[in-house]
């Protein structure tokens, strides 16, 4: 009968071993987003990219202005947005009024200007709880599973069986009027489909071979979910937050336009559309214009956001 050689078992296993501890760093190491490295390598990628895709630069660009409209109104305009001239109402664009002036003689363009700020604050606020609310239910849905799994998802089915504009207006009529009531409203009805994505992300990063060697050598369930897990899917849903940013100022306007956002004489975009229709025939630039801004405004953010799924498919 022929011996097995058993002499050299140790040291094929320890071989394996460590074979499998270098696939698993190399695998951490390609994983999109995995270390602060990794971002910052997503962030130049996105940036060199901005050269190949002029829309792109454009989309930034405004949106830039937008945002610094926001902290700096002054930098645009030295009007008042609230007191005009009642001399100068209904005066269509010119060189003094760039955007024409309304049925009280305030300057449509500086009205426009400041309402960026009331606007885009709610959108940021929009975004922030659906980003933060429904990234934690993804998150823990995805990574503990069973049951947790099974009611976070049912939950998130019954809301997206819901228009979110219905959803927003439902959850109006509880918190009441106002812009912030508003942007917490549409940000609650994004939560669903946040979740979803962060779920579907955790699950897959979840399995890989990085996080199975985290969790075998003794790390914190907690420590690997946040440091491991958690980085490793965010970038979808940065994409997705993106494009919420985008959807959320339609949403705003709209609801602003219906009346349920800031009242006058607060320059909130949608109510300008809103004040503006009762001048459709005499004054078409009092709901053309502040209407172009907000879809120049949701186009930029949907640009970004393609540019941005774009840079993540590539990273993988």
């Amino acid at each position: 009968m022929t011996r097995t050689d058993t002499s050299t078992a140790p040291d094929s296993f320890v071989a394996t071993a460590g074979d499998r501890f270098k696939d698993a760093v190399a695998s951490r190491r390609r994983a999109p987003g995995g270390t602060a490295r990794g971002a910052a390598g997503r962030l130049g990628r996105f940036l060199l990219g901005l050269r190949r895709h002029p829309g792109t630069v454009l989309a930034v660009a405004w949106l830039a202005l937008v945002l610094i409209s926001t902290v700096a109104p002054g930098l645009f305009t030295g009007q008042d947005p609230i007191d005009g001239v009642p001399a100068d109402k209904l005066t269509g664009p010119s060189a003094a009024h760039w955007f024409g002036t309304d049925q009280l003689g305030r300057d449509l363009f500086t009205r426009v200007v400041y309402g960026s700020a009331l606007t885009l604050q709610a959108a940021l606020i929009a975004v922030g709880i659906g980003l933060l609310v429904g990234s934690l239910l993804g998150l823990l849905a995805g990574f503990i599973g069973r049951w947790v799994d099974d009611v976070i998802m049912r939950i998130s089915d019954v809301l997206l069986s819901i228009p979110a504009l219905l959803l927003s207006l439902a959850l109006i009529t509880v918190l009441g009027f106002g812009t912030v009531n508003v942007a917490i409203a549409v940000g609650l009805g994004s939560v669903a489909a946040v979740s979803r994505i962060m779920r579907s992300e955790v699950i897959r990063v979840r399995n890989a071979v990085y996080v199975e060697a985290a969790l075998a050598s003794g790390n914190r369930w907690s420590r690997v979910l946040f440091r491991h897990v958690l980085p490793n899917s965010a970038g979808p849903v940065m994409v997705l937050a993106a494009l919420e940013f985008g959807t959320a100022i339609l949403a705003i306007s709209a609801l602003s336009f219906l009346g349920y956002g800031a009242q006058p004489p607060a320059p909130e975009w949608g109510s300008l559309v809103s004040t503006g229709r009762n001048f459709l025939t005499t004054a078409w630039w009092l709901t053309t214009l502040p209407g172009i801004v907000i879809v120049l405004t949701v186009l930029a953010a949907n640009a970004i956001s393609r540019a941005l799924d774009s840079d993540e498919r590539r990273s993988r």
